[in-house]
């Protein structure tokens, strides 16, 4: 096949077909005695598998995986591609356990009550609560994600985060391990804060729509991982 050929097959363009060869996402295609490359239909299949790969997991992670699939034993080959689903099931997990955590504290605000002193923890203690560091929490502190009160001590101003400073770094905790940005976490959190007035529910509709978009977009991602994997079994080395 000529390199217009395989273009068209492929759905790409010839630009974009010599592009990917240099790059070493498709084996190199032989000469013939007039110097044109000569392509086959494994250079099809693999054009095809990259554009559902990159969709899957990026251009620059499918084109190293798609070096690698041609390289690696069969074995190996096949358990790279696995772990490429085993990245997306966990990404979707983390996106449905923040969901439910924001809706369980949307819950939880409702049915709350007066918040009182006793209600305070200390930066150590809700650490261990939601499991990360205490830098972490003086991170997010800094990046205006939670926001603590200080209460003068003899050692100086320490930390004391009440009910409602409680909830921020939940949700933040929460958005984090779904995969939220910084920037993006930092325009949730000014969004709801303000939010927990005296028998209102926390207002996590955005979030939590955002969520779905996001469950929704790792399931067509999961979809295009199967259709490049289909295309990528019969170019991995025999596995007897």
């Amino acid at each position: 096949m000529t390199t217009s050929a395989v273009a068209a097959a492929a759905g790409y363009s010839v630009q974009q077909v010599r592009d990917l060869e240099a790059l070493g996402t498709l084996p190199p295609a032989s000469r013939a005695a007039n110097g044109y490359r000569v392509f086959t239909r494994d250079h099809v299949r693999v054009l095809r598998a990259y554009r559902d790969l990159a969709l899957a997991v990026g251009p620059v992670r499918a084109r190293s995986a798609l070096r690698d699939v041609r390289t690696l034993p069969g074995e190996e080959a096949l358990a790279l591609l696995s772990s490429l689903h085993v990245g997306l099931v966990r990404e979707r997990q983390e996106a449905l356990d923040a969901r439910a955590a924001l809706l369980a504290i949307r819950e939880e605000s409702f049915a709350d009550p007066a918040p009182s002193n006793e209600d305070t923890m200390t930066i150590t203690e809700l650490a261990g609560a939601i499991g990360v560091r205490t830098s972490t929490l003086r991170f997010w502190e800094k990046e205006g994600l939670v926001v603590p009160e200080r209460v003068e001590g003899r050692a100086g101003a320490a930390r004391r985060y009440p009910l409602a400073a409680i909830r921020e770094a939940r949700i933040t905790a929460a958005l984090r391990a779904a995969g939220y940005r910084v920037p993006e976490v930092r325009d949730t959190m000014a969004a709801l804060r303000g939010l927990y007035r005296s028998g209102d529910r926390l207002d996590t509709e955005g979030p939590l729509v955002a969520l779905d978009e996001r469950v929704g977009s790792i399931a067509r991602r999961m979809s295009a991982l199967l259709r490049a994997g289909a295309e990528l079994a019969g170019l991995t080395r025999a596995v007897r």
